[in-house]
């Protein structure tokens, strides 16, 4: 078995359900509390339950009164505007523009493809591909295998290897010393509903609601989530180490638009991940209203956003045919800070993951 804090290197591809049990119910709980520290790749995702980590929240270049911040000295958000060719093939097509919900049901479908893709395998196949091609030498199917293999290079380095799509470890960091008691928790945009889980796996016993207008993320994203992926949170007897799985935790999945929400002030927590980058500012207000009008007193609206920086730029250039249906922008954390605080949140917290900026943040 791997050591604390050891990776597999890429090419060895483990199985979680033929690890020993550690005494969990079988297959479908394939690790237990005895493998907290173990981590390892699955053709498709990584398994992470290292606990001894740096913080991997990083508070970046901390605001300490957002009332000084400009929006003339910070700039405005990078809007990525490549467009995947189904997008302007359907635009064509129906001469008018993509709808949003449209173009959320593209995304969502094209992205679980490639999360559901075995990269290495693949890659193989497209290199097959590429020596095919380029002994008949038809150069025009060698540059598209060529392609291909670059995709898969760069998806799998960047989600199966370093995670930095589910990141636990940068979750787990971000969600660390919330107070919260069996917390109730709304998850506006759910998608797969990773999020909701890690947070009911580090503060037991509560209930998650995950809202998505998209009925496939019901029954494909989250409907279809590994039921054998392991989510390291606490033992609400004892604080220690404890590993969790979906099917341990209270979830609803409701199909919905948010905007249609007939909820009260009834929530601990109210979460988006990778949500409020698809609003123009022009509707960036009524996104933010939607995190804080849920919310019980005293409750706390937690924000991730993709990050401005040039990795993030070359990735949504790179896979614009997989992610580029609709509106989107890159920020810095002081740009999503800055949002909120203008529609009246204080920020508790603010910060960078490996692929996100991030905010803690309550209703003023």
């Amino acid at each position: 078995m791997t050591k604390p804090d050891e990776i597999q290197p890429a090419g060895n591809q483990i199985n979680p359900t033929a690890l020993p049990h550690h005494g969990q119910a079988g297959p479908r709980h394939p690790f237990g509390d005895a493998d907290v520290g173990y981590t390892a790749l699955t053709p498709t995702h990584r398994v992470d339950l290292r606990p001894r980590t740096p913080d991997v929240f990083v508070d970046a270049d901390p605001v300490a009164d957002w009332r000084e911040v400009r929006w003339e000295t910070i700039g405005r958000p990078y809007r990525v505007e490549r467009w995947s060719a189904e997008k302007k093939r359907w635009e064509k097509e129906h001469g008018q523009e993509l709808p949003i919900k449209t173009s959320w049901e593209m995304f969502n479908r094209s992205f679980q493809t490639w999360f559901d893709t075995d990269a290495v395998a693949a890659r193989r196949a497209a290199l097959g591909s590429l020596g095919g091609a380029l002994g008949r030498l038809d150069l025009p199917a060698a540059a598209a295998a060529l392609e291909e293999m670059t995709l898969l290079s760069v998806w799998n380095y960047t989600h199966r290897i370093k995670d930095a799509i589910w990141d636990p470890r940068g979750k787990r960091a971000l969600f660390e010393g919330l107070d919260l008691k069996k917390p109730k928790i709304l998850f506006l945009g759910a998608a797969d509903g990773y999020e909701a889980m890690q947070l009911l796996a580090m503060y037991p016993g509560g209930h998650a609601v995950l809202v998505d207008y998209d009925d496939y993320c019901r029954t494909d994203r989250f409907g279809k989530f590994p039921e054998a992926y392991p989510f390291l949170g606490s033992n609400p007897a004892t604080g220690a180490p404890k590993v969790w799985y979906r099917d341990q935790m209270n979830l609803d999945f409701e199909v919905v638009d948010i905007r249609d929400l007939r909820y009260g002030r009834e929530f601990d927590v109210v979460l988006s991940v990778g949500l409020l980058e698809h609003f123009p500012d022009t509707y960036k207000p009524l996104a933010l209203d939607l995190h804080r009008r849920f919310l019980k007193p005293g409750g706390i609206a937690i924000l991730t956003t993709p990050r401005l920086q040039l990795q993030a730029k070359l990735f949504y250039t790179l896979f614009a045919d997989v992610m580029n249906f609709a509106y989107r922008e890159l920020m810095d954390v002081t740009h999503l800070g800055l949002y909120a605080f203008e529609n009246g949140f204080e920020i508790l917290h603010h910060g960078r993951i490996k692929a996100h900026n991030a905010i803690i943040a309550r209703p003023r």
